[in-house]
């Protein structure tokens, strides 16, 4: 391809940058269209994985058959097998009717299934089956059908981990990962940062009727060296925060602080900062030593009373955590906040106290926060705060949210 074509794609589905991983990708998904290869897209969620599939269909001989673009984490695991694959009527108690699944109605075109890594064992078993075969059977039928259906996926999982953990099928992520599209984190495109927050500055201004912000180049210089762990996805939220709050359209760096989260722009206690672009699973343990970190400064104040109360705390310092399983990870980290006891008002350790509620206050205030920004949506919200679903939803029950 030449880089006019790269170009033409680029405007044909409004993709912003010049960043060469990103143009191999382009390239990649345009070459692999005129087979029926299974292709996986992998990368940090928020860095416009979606953006392939549709050039996959639309530069395929599939282009005009049907396309269908499946989240496999919204779907709940009891309905999952009846919507790719169908039912008859009776299958079980609210099926009234007979039902086409995805893989019926899509037969000739192409099905995007994004976040695979949410998909139960129980459908992996089935999906394999599919893309081996192109048979299947509806829910609660007996007889085989055929489909002729082009898969394409998308995960922001390390799949190998969670291979390991005995969450996907190996043999599936194989099949699954004929061809494989790495979309690159958006702290590793740092040439593209201002050029997309101009765009964003541009749409929102086009939306509210406001001039265009602009960045001085001091704040130009912050939003490239920031690390952006919600990706595209969160330049642009920034990007609208600021059109909408601000009455000065010239943001200066200080300004532009305001609007990042502070445990982003910088590494307060000195550790090196754990790259996602392979294991975006280690959010958690991230979280985790950031957690352990701030605790660390509690210590002095604090060995009086749990030397009173028999508490304990661990003895590895809290940068070099063995690596351990995610909730594992993450539990230790609960387990120790709790074993932290919180003194009377009347004791003499005020102090203690103090830190205890402001850790609570900072915690609360960060899963609030993650929470207006995505729009109340929860699952975004735990991936913007390097939490698992069920440890956010226990957190938000918690504090009231």
């Amino acid at each position: 391809m030449t880089q006019a074509d790269i170009q033409t794609i680029k405007q044909r589905y409004k993709i912003i940058g010049t960043n060469p991983q990103l143009d191999r990708d382009i390239e990649i998904a345009v070459q692999v269209a005129s087979t029926d290869l299974s292709v996986l897209i992998t990368g940090e969620s928020g860095v416009g994985k979606e953006h392939f599939p549709r050039i996959i269909h639309d530069c395929s001989a599939r282009k005009h058959g049907p396309y269908f673009a499946i989240n496999c984490g919204a779907i709940p695991e009891g309905t999952m097998d009846s919507e790719l694959f169908g039912h008859e009527k009776g299958a079980y108690t609210d099926a009234h009717a007979e039902k086409k699944g995805y893989f019926e109605i899509a037969n000739g075109g192409t099905l995007f299934l994004d976040e695979v890594g949410e998909m139960p064992l129980q459908t992996q078993v089935k999906l394999l089956r599919v893309l081996e075969t192109g048979e299947y059977i509806r829910m609660g039928g007996t007889k085989v059908m055929k489909t002729n259906v082009r898969v394409v996926a998308a995960t922001n999982l390390d799949m190998r981990r969670a291979i390991q953990n005995g969450k996907f099928r190996e043999d599936l992520y194989y099949r699954l990962n004929t061809v494989e599209i790495r979309v690159p984190a958006l702290r590793d495109r740092k040439e593209d940062i201002p050029l997309l927050f101009r765009k964003f500055a541009l749409d929102f201004s086009d939306r509210y009727r406001r001039p265009p912000i602009r960045l001085s180049a001091e704040a130009t210089q912050l939003l490239q060296n920031y690390y952006w762990n919600g990706n595209i996805r969160q330049l642009k939220n920034i990007a609208e925060q600021i059109s909408v709050l601000e009455t000065q359209h010239d943001i200066d760096a200080e300004t532009l602080r305001r609007y990042l989260p502070e445990n982003e722009q910088e590494n307060k206690f000195g550790l090196a900062r754990i790259s996602f672009t392979e294991d975006p699973s280690s959010r958690e343990r991230e979280m985790l030593y950031k957690l352990l970190g701030e605790m660390k400064v509690m210590r002095q104040q604090l060995d009086e009373l749990r030397a009173q109360q028999k508490s304990t705390f661990p003895e590895q310092n809290a940068y070099y955590l063995p690596q351990q399983d995610k909730e594992e990870a993450y539990q230790m980290a609960e387990e120790v906040k709790d074993e932290l006891p919180t003194p009377p008002v009347h004791t003499a350790e005020p102090a203690a106290a103090a830190e205890v509620q402001t850790i609570e206050k900072m915690e609360r205030e960060s899963i609030r926060r993650a929470l207006e920004q995505s729009g109340g949506n929860r699952k975004e919200a735990a991936q913007r705060l390097g939490l698992s679903e069920r440890t956010l939803y226990r957190k938000i029950k918690n504090y009231d949210l």
